[in-house]
């Protein structure tokens, strides 16, 4: 899955899903790349813009696709270490709900 795949991916669930109220950047290991996710208007928008954000995932690309397909579950992800949250960890607890 290229990241044009996760950018359609990630746009598909959070157009699908009520506006976060917040925004969230998920920051890919070895520079592979970010998506922003902006939830803070009346609908999520999705894009690659690498810019501040109220709370930012650092994830492995493969794992990140993963929880994309439904084999990793965000809680289990952020349990066993292989979510880095940065900041308001209320937003992050919304991912749930996103990847539902």
């Amino acid at each position: 899955m290229a990241l044009e795949e996760i950018i359609a991916k990630v746009s598909e669930l959070a157009s699908a899903a009520d506006a976060l109220g917040s925004t969230i950047k998920f920051e890919f290991n070895d520079d592979a790349g970010t998506v922003y996710l902006d939830g803070s208007g009346e609908s999520n928008t999705v894009s690659l813009e690498d810019k501040e954000a109220d709370c930012t995932v650092g994830v492995d690309i493969e794992d990140f696709k993963n929880m994309l397909s439904g084999e990793l579950n965000p809680m289990g992800a952020f349990m066993g270490g292989k979510l880095n949250i940065q900041g308001d960890m209320g937003v992050a607890m919304k991912l749930g709900t996103l990847f539902d």
